[in-house]
């Protein structure tokens, strides 16, 4: 009698836990799955990563995977400083669980290398190159100089701060202290002179040269690399 009361208890246990009857999964395991994915493929070209995976609840109790688990980032989202990794036994009933890694991603970036002002030209004088983590960059960083090449700056910014697209504003085909070639139309004859930029832009842009021989300061819109064509 004794028997048949611990038979049924015992089946009565494994309905409510049909898991607690098979092997487990390590958790641990889970976890460097989902470490081990994001350095093989979110890594950066020339980048270091660090990642370290969080804790699990310890209540959780996923069956003993036959087959090698996958692992994925929802959506293709880009990276950041947290993220979450889906790990899974990619098997009939097989479980799906989330697991939560911080991540650095250390790579070479450009930073100021003085205060600069809104409207100024940009260029390799005035950057340098720094390692920072990139995963914690919600606004993104600029890498290189190919992608400040004749670009002017949307606002003002200090020393030492990590430039990011938004802070760039249009290329300039003038840029403050230029000198530049001043176009002149005065009764269909084109009179030609030295100046010196006073503003920044693209062509189009209106702006204040400085004739270099007289001094006076004129109005003058951006109509090429170099050039202006003075304003009546």
């Amino acid at each position: 009698m004794m028997r048949r009361v611990l038979a049924v208890a015992t089946t009565a246990a494994l309905l409510a836990c049909p898991l607690c009857a098979v092997a487990a999964q390590s958790l641990d395991v889970v976890r460097a799955t989902a470490v081990d994915w994001l350095q093989q493929h979110r890594t950066l070209p020339g980048a270091r990563m660090t990642a370290e995976a969080g804790t699990l609840d310890s209540r959780l109790h996923l069956a003993d995977c036959p087959s090698p688990l996958d692992a994925s980032l929802p959506g293709n989202r880009p990276l950041g400083a947290r993220v979450s990794v889906i790990v899974r036994c990619p098997v009939p009933g097989g479980w799906t669980v989330r697991v939560p890694v911080s991540v650095k991603m250390f790579t070479s970036v450009l930073v100021t290398s003085r205060p600069l002002a809104r409207g100024d030209g940009i260029g390799a004088a005035d950057v340098h190159a720094e390692e920072r983590d990139v995963a914690s960059l919600a606004y993104g960083y600029v890498a290189g100089l190919d992608q400040i090449g004749g670009r002017a700056l949307a606002r003002p910014l200090n020393a030492g701060t990590v430039l990011t697209p938004g802070m760039l504003a249009g290329r300039q085909a003038v840029r403050i202290g230029d000198a530049v070639s001043m176009e002149a139309n005065v009764d269909g004859v084109t009179i030609r002179a030295e100046g010196v930029a006073m503003g920044a832009g693209d062509t189009g842009a209106r702006l204040k040269v400085r004739n270099a021989s007289s001094g006076k300061i004129l109005d003058a819109i951006v109509s090429g690399p170099g050039t202006v064509a003075v304003l009546p």
